[in-house]
């Protein structure tokens, strides 16, 4: 990390130093799985809502990284197990966890990306055998079965409707394993 970490009580204290080394080493295991930080700052505050039950303790982390920052809370309004500051922590410090895991998977190009299916047109049609085929855009003629349709009833296909489609070759050639219906 770049910057040295900052710890921030309010409304509470912390005389061992206990919870201070049980943060500094939630930062130090995120820190040896994403060594890009810049810096950390924790805020672990009490919430002095209820006399019949133990304090709730809030703790918020911002985070830096190179290009991103990411805040992330325990929500001690809705959770009585952060009377234990040590589950607040532990529940803030796993949330920015997968908050830093989102962004690498998205930079390693690790995160699926949708491209567009290719489309054409439904050319011909044989009920009685249960397939038809497609023509392309650019012409090509590709076999599909009634089970490789998405969205739609099979026997409401009509000749000329628009799909988008994905093929593979098969052993007569290219034939769709998915066909969505664009149109009518």
């Amino acid at each position: 990390m770049q910057t040295p970490l900052q710890i921030t009580f309010r409304g509470t204290s912390d005389p061992t130093g206990a919870i201070h080394t049980h943060i500094q080493e939630h930062v130090e295991k995120l820190d040896s799985f994403h060594k890009n930080i810049i810096g950390c700052q924790v805020v672990v505050e009490s919430l002095h809502h209820s006399h019949h039950k133990g304090n709730l303790y809030q703790v918020r982390v911002n985070l830096s990284v190179p290009g991103h920052k990411f805040v992330a809370s325990s929500d001690a309004k809705h959770d009585h197990a952060h009377e234990d500051v040590y589950v607040a922590v532990r529940d803030a410090f796993e949330a920015i966890n997968r908050q830093l895991e989102s962004i690498t998977h998205i930079q390693r190009g690790d995160v699926k990306v949708h491209i567009a299916l290719p489309e054409g047109s439904v050319s011909v049609l044989f009920p009685e055998k249960d397939y038809g085929r497609i023509t392309t855009l650019d012409g090509h003629d590709i076999y599909f079965h009634r089970h490789s349709l998405n969205n739609s009833d099979f026997d409401q296909l009509k000749v000329g409707t628009l799909v988008a489609y994905e093929a593979e070759m098969g052993d007569d050639g290219l034939q769709a394993t998915y066909v969505k219906i664009l149109a009518n």
